[in-house]
């Protein structure tokens, strides 16, 4: 289900309060009990049960017995709550037709101050276990449910555009809610989409930005030709939220991961004859 402005605009002012209560019992609680629910915001019975049962049917709010009754925060609930805040600060005035979507994230073209981008970090269940494996900024205990994952992503992906611009040619991150990251809108094409009249020349320049990204303190660790985007003749890095720095104890098997990712591809589709062993020699040099 995709994210509706206008069922943002026709929550109540008791269900935005009941979006906020799970979000923050959750914290404690995988499945929040209805009494917990009604305590918190002092309403009866009869009315938490209506306002939750709009939630569900909008898709913002779950309802499961299993391992006991309880009401849970989803994405669409969680990605509601971002948008609200991101309204009042204005950063976020109209949210336009999705864009794009990857393995845990979806895009959505938008409008503040111009023409922006909307990212969304939805960082499955399926996949969560895995997350707090391999990723540095997920802990190893206490209790975390997924959508604070997906706000930890979009955190790091924010830290990331930060510290990468202006010299590297990334997104302008503009703003950050919760699991919801705003930012330059980027009009053009990924990668592998494209078909190149001088692959020599994008191969170059995106070797140049991971050069410099490297310089500034990042490492992207997920970069694949479906992560750079063609504007024109500007060459853009996105997807940044796996990103690790230099002293990450794998940092030189991550970065001559994404080198081999990239050279692989221009190998197979250009036929450039490349040694990701020298790329790599070159950037650290």
């Amino acid at each position: 289900m995709a994210i509706s402005a206008e069922d943002i605009r026709q929550l109540h002012k008791y269900e935005i309060r009941i979006l906020h209560i799970l979000e923050r019992l959750m914290r404690t609680h995988r499945w929040v009990p209805l009494d917990l629910i009604r305590r918190t915001i002092n309403l009866s019975e009869s009315e938490v049960l209506y306002r939750l049962g709009r939630l569900m049917d909008v898709g913002m709010v779950r309802y499961d017995t299993v391992p006991y009754e309880g009401y849970s925060l989803v994405f669409l609930g969680y990605d509601a709550l971002a948008l609200l805040s991101l309204t009042r600060k204005g950063v976020v005035k109209a949210l336009g037709c999705q864009i794009g979507e990857g393995k845990e994230s979806v895009v959505y073209e938008a409008l503040g101050l111009g023409q922006v981008a909307l990212k969304f970090h939805h960082v499955g269940q399926r996949s969560f276990q895995t997350v707090r494996v391999s990723r540095e900024y997920m802990g190893d205990e206490g209790h975390c449910p997924w959508i604070f994952a997906s706000q930890s992503s979009a955190e790091r992906e924010y830290t990331a555009l930060a510290r990468l611009h202006p010299r590297v040619q990334a997104p302008l991150g503009i703003d950050r809610n919760r699991n919801v990251v705003v930012m330059e809108f980027i009009p053009g094409v990924n990668l592998n989409r494209c078909i190149l009249e001088d692959p020599e020349g994008v191969f170059e320049e995106i070797l140049r930005n991971i050069r410099v990204a490297y310089e500034v303190g990042v490492i992207h660790a997920d970069l694949s030709e479906f992560n750079v985007m063609l504007d024109g003749d500007r060459v853009v890095l996105i997807d940044w939220p796996q990103w690790v720095s230099p002293d990450h104890p794998n940092a030189m098997e991550i970065l001559a991961r994404d080198l081999e990712n990239i050279t692989k591809y221009f190998q197979r589709k250009y036929s450039l004859r490349v040694d990701p062993r020298e790329v790599l020699e070159g950037i650290r040099t």
